[in-house]
């Protein structure tokens, strides 16, 4: 659950990895270790046709499979987590795996576990524990259980690679401009070309998210050009200083 401006990058959260535990059932015995080839030949990436029963059209696509860890096995359930991309359909990665097993399975039961950086473990509340938390604010003024129920909105891009901005480009940004070569102050290794990237204050504020232009190593030989383009921007304007000026004729902003 987002609230206020953070409700503008949630698709991303939604649509980054997910992990799953997963029972699979087979439908006739088979030896541990041929199990164990066959999940090995579904890591990395496949093609899958979504299932009868799903809320999108049956046209085969690819997916990645980032792991399939075989927890427990006693001969008919296999106790599985897997790592794949969203979109992914474990009933049917199950029904796959069994047909290549020559024995048949289907997915018995499921939970998901992570989704993007938010895992169960962690960060994860009930709706009662909100409703107490904003009861005290509310009531009593006081912010201790608030503060435990909802994190900053920065967590959310916490695995997304980061470019670090100077703060005389930020406000640019939030009024809709792109980020040139010289407005960056730093940028992680792991920025590829095409990739989707969160921009960043010099402070850890999120500005937005961007399309990275060219990869880190080129970024930061970059003397000009446009190496960001900005896809959502979440930071208000305002909160920087204004480091242009408005044309003639122009109407103040910020």
């Amino acid at each position: 659950m987002a609230l206020e401006r953070m409700t503008r990058i949630i698709g991303t959260v939604m649509h980054s990895t997910k992990e799953y535990v997963c029972v699979m059932q087979l439908h006739k015995p088979v030896d541990e270790a041929r199990l164990r080839e066959v999940l090995g030949e579904f890591v990395g990436e496949i093609y899958q046709k979504p299932p009868l029963r799903s809320s999108v059209k049956r046209a085969l696509r690819t997916r990645r499979i980032h792991k399939i860890d075989l927890l427990e096995y006693d001969g008919r359930y296999a106790l599985l987590v897997v790592d794949c991309d969203a979109g992914t359909y474990m009933r049917k990665l199950c029904w796959d795996i069994g047909l290549v097993l020559g024995v048949g399975a289907h997915m018995r039961e499921l939970r998901r576990i992570r989704t993007g950086p938010f895992r169960e473990n962690g960060f994860l509340v009930r709706l009662d524990d909100v409703a107490e938390a904003v009861i005290r604010w509310r009531e009593e003024g006081k912010d201790d259980l608030l503060r435990k129920v909802v994190v900053p909105g920065e967590y959310s891009v916490c695995h997304l690679p980061k470019v670090l901005v100077r703060d005389s480009a930020v406000e640019s940004l939030t009024h809709g401009a792109q980020l040139a070569a010289p407005g960056v102050a730093a940028v992680e290794e792991s920025v590829e070309k095409g990739s989707l990237v969160a921009i960043m204050t010099l402070k850890g504020e999120l500005v937005g998210l961007g399309k990275a232009q060219a990869s880190a190593s080129e970024i930061l030989e970059a003397e000009k050009g446009i190496v960001v383009k900005p896809t959502r921007i979440i930071l208000e304007r305002g909160l920087y200083p204004r480091m242009w000026k408005p044309r003639r004729g122009e109407a103040g902003v910020g």
